[in-house]
């Protein structure tokens, strides 16, 4: 079968790579969809943490299912999405149903060769239902579980304040969860057509960083993963509130203790997602509370995927490929 290989920084190759084949406790995906994500991005450009080449990307999927051991209530042929964080299961997060941040994790596309092919292999645990949804939305069940995830994090009460750095694909999930939690949201991006993009979508006020004066939050969000933002992001932390870090960064962080402390702010990261986030999408996305599909600015095919990451739109802000 055919496979799109990230070689190493810069390099993508297809190859010829052996099919799947069924073992014990596993499920083969014809896959669909391929959302393009951020870690994507960042691996193929060299400067994603917990990385090593060559590596088959890709992790925000949906697909058929061709075959299953021990996946009740599935059956061939229908539509799935999976959790693409594959846990070990006896490790103290994952006793305390933290499964999102495994001492052991292996992230399907990022540690374990993902879905940048025709067929894939997965723990059939790891099967989610479709629920009437298609295919399109099924892949971005994941990103949007990310954000999902980080509001439940952050334990947003109605009517809270709450400013999300970052109108990506992420910042979006981040806004409309936090919105169905009943917060008041805003949006701060240095890209305006993404803030006009973020706007339209989810109905929030956006606002450029310079246009924040002296706001302060709630709960502050990090989705940008940009050094200079998250640490720029705690001078607009309210007293009592929690900064919420849902951006990844390689380098160390540096936050005044002086400021943290007079605030009394509570800082935490966000880490991918559970099943219970990937039902809570599931749900949103079949009750029309969400519209994951007006996310996909981009659309090609798998055969133009390797060309399209050596130049990436720059106003994209979800690229779907069509397998």
């Amino acid at each position: 079968m055919k496979a799109l290989i990230c070689i190493s920084p810069g390099h993508m190759a297809y190859r010829d790579v052996a099919a799947p084949v069924m073992e014990k406790g596993r499920a083969i995906l014809r896959i669909r969809r391929t959302g393009i994500c951020g870690t994507d991005i960042h691996a193929y450009g060299g400067n994603q943490p917990y990385f090593a080449y060559p590596r088959i990307l890709g992790h925000e999927l949906s697909g058929d299912l061709v075959d299953a051991d021990g996946a009740e209530g599935f059956v061939p042929g229908e539509a799935v999405t999976f959790i693409p964080y594959y846990h070990c299961g006896h490790c103290n997060a994952c006793r305390q149903g933290k499964t999102n941040c495994c001492v052991e994790m292996k992230v399907c596309g990022v540690h374990v060769d993902g879905g940048m092919v025709e067929y894939l292999s997965v723990p059939s645990a790891s099967l989610v239902k479709n629920e009437g949804l298609d295919h399109d939305e099924l892949a971005l069940v994941e990103p949007l579980a990310i954000g999902a995830h980080g509001i439940r994090r952050a334990g947003i009460r109605p009517g809270e304040s709450v400013l999300i750095f970052g109108a990506g694909p992420i910042g979006l999930g981040l806004a409309a969860f936090a919105k169905i939690a009943g917060g008041d949201v805003t949006v701060a991006d240095v890209n305006r057509e993404r803030l006009a993009f973020c706007r339209q979508e989810t109905d929030v006020q956006t606002l450029h960083p310079d246009a924040l004066g002296s706001m302060a939050a709630d709960v502050v969000i990090d989705a940008t993963g940009n050094l200079a933002a998250m640490n720029n992001a705690l001078r607009y932390l309210a007293h009592g509130g929690r900064y919420v870090l849902v951006g990844l960064q390689k380098e160390a962080l540096s936050i005044s203790h002086p400021e943290l402390h007079k605030r009394e702010g509570a800082v935490m990261s966000s880490r991918n997602a559970t099943r219970e986030d990937f039902e809570q999408v599931v749900e949103a996305i079949r009750l029309k509370k969400i519209n994951p599909v007006a996310f996909i600015t981009h659309r090609v095919s798998f055969d133009e995927l390797g060309s399209l990451m050596a130049d990436f739109p720059r106003q994209a802000i979800k690229v779907m490929v069509d397998h």
